[in-house]
């Protein structure tokens, strides 16, 4: 009976002593770092001022800080009662990016698939990508979409970056950034906002896109354009896909991320899709299914109803015409917010030069303001944005646009001081 006793205590000892280092299985687990934007919207809510402006979040808003929910979604939602899954989302994405005569929708050179907004189409891409080029790299500009480095990250995609912001001008440094593709390894995949640049709001001319492309062609790059603001930048759709037609002109492969979330006010539905560009459908059908593959892998399947919505909306000709307009009265009100803002700033006496408000195209303007002023925004006056002062023009109404560069006028004035003392020094 001893023994009995004895061994069944040794076993309730040996589980406790297992209970208690199953408990330490995740004890080395340290909190991750928070992202810069939603460390930005978790200030914002955090903060009881009543006059709290939130410059950090790029999603549309209306003139009052409010979501929009586009008209032509309503009319979609109720069209799509009862539907069935469809198929026709990413032939009509497709023809959004290289338009609707073009060969590469008839002759079906395009692998495309439904994503996870225009994040999982990168994602999936990168993964892609690691597959079936490992030894490959990945080119982003300086600076680009901060989750871009997360993504090719975790794909384990090695990342390097080629220039493309001037501080000093504020405008594209267009001649270095043609260095960096010259001197980059032959066959290097380079990723392109092709309008609306996240977070700069500068975007290469016509000409300058061009040289590019050529440049690529000599070089045998594999461009990569994330998309997630078709038509902000222009208020036209195919204006603002005209870099990726530029590059389809001359006859190179392609891939391309796009996103809902913003064009068509759909952030939560997580609505995307990605194509690759290919020589012809065999080698499309090919790709469709490895890129299917790793999506089954990843979640299965996207939800169905936003991609319904998208669907229908671009599949019904009125409502297609509905959104284009949409689109068009939320570009007028986000550059008509930048023109405001500007003489706002220089209605105050601002010696600084704010041109670059006005010069930078869609959703954000590249403000130029140090962290230190962010910071200072944000304690003094409740105005939160991201540490590289990226402000979302989305944000900016009428109601808090005068405040805003009051803010804006304060927090520069000792910039706005050396700035005279050298312009006398100068004279």
């Amino acid at each position: 009976m001893y023994w009995r006793y004895l061994t069944r205590a040794a076993r309730r000892c040996s589980v406790h002593t297992t209970s208690s280092r199953t408990v330490g299985w995740w004890d080395h687990v340290a909190p991750a770092a928070k992202d810069p934007i939603n460390g930005v919207t978790e200030a914002f809510l955090a903060d009881p001022s009543p006059f709290k402006i939130n410059l950090g979040v790029g999603a549309y808003r209306d003139d009052k800080g409010r979501p929009v929910v586009l008209q032509c979604v309503r009319e979609a939602e109720a069209k799509i009662a009862g539907s069935e899954f469809l198929t026709k989302m990413v032939e009509e994405s497709v023809k959004l990016v290289y338009g609707k005569d073009s060969d590469v929708v008839k002759e079906g050179r395009s692998a495309g698939v439904q994503a996870l907004s225009g994040t999982g189409a990168c994602r999936l891409f990168a993964e892609f990508q690691r597959r079936f080029h490992p030894e490959s790299h990945i080119y982003f500009p300086d600076p680009t979409w901060s989750n871009h480095h997360n993504i090719w990250r975790d794909a384990q995609i090695p990342e390097r970056t080629y220039h493309y912001y001037d501080p000093d001008s504020k405008s594209l440094d267009f001649a270095a950034l043609m260095d960096d593709i010259k001197n980059a390894p032959d066959s290097s995949f380079f990723l392109f906002h092709p309008s609306a640049h996240n977070p700069t709001g500068v975007d290469p001319t016509e000409e300058q896109w061009r040289e590019i492309s050529y440049q690529f062609k000599v070089k045998g790059h594999f461009p990569f354009f994330d998309m997630a603001y078709q038509g902000f930048a222009s208020g036209d759709l195919d204006k603002d896909a005209q870099a990726i037609r530029i590059f389809l002109e001359d006859e190179h492969l392609i891939g391309c991320a796009q996103s809902y979330a913003k064009s068509m006010g759909l952030y939560g539905h997580r609505v995307g899709c990605l194509s690759i560009l290919c020589v012809d459908s065999k080698q499309a059908a090919a790709i469709r299914s490895q890129i299917q593959q790793i999506a089954r892998a990843m979640y299965g399947s996207p939800p169905v109803h936003g991609i319904l919505l998208v669907e229908t909306i671009l599949s019904d000709p009125n409502l297609k015409s509905l959104w284009i307009d949409e689109v068009k009265i939320m570009a007028d009100r986000i550059q008509r917010k930048r023109t405001t803002l500007r003489q706002n700033l220089e209605k105050l006496g601002s010696s600084l030069n704010w041109e670059h408000i006005t010069n930078q195209l869609g959703m954000f303007c590249f403000s130029g303001l140090t962290p230190y002023q962010v910071d200072r925004l944000a304690k003094e006056f409740h105005i939160y944005m991201t540490q590289d002062g990226r402000i979302s023009m989305a944000g900016v109404t009428t109601g808090n646009v005068n405040y805003l560069a009051n803010a804006i006028h304060e927090v520069t004035r000792s910039e706005q001081e050396t700035a005279k003392i050298l312009c006398s020094i100068s004279v």
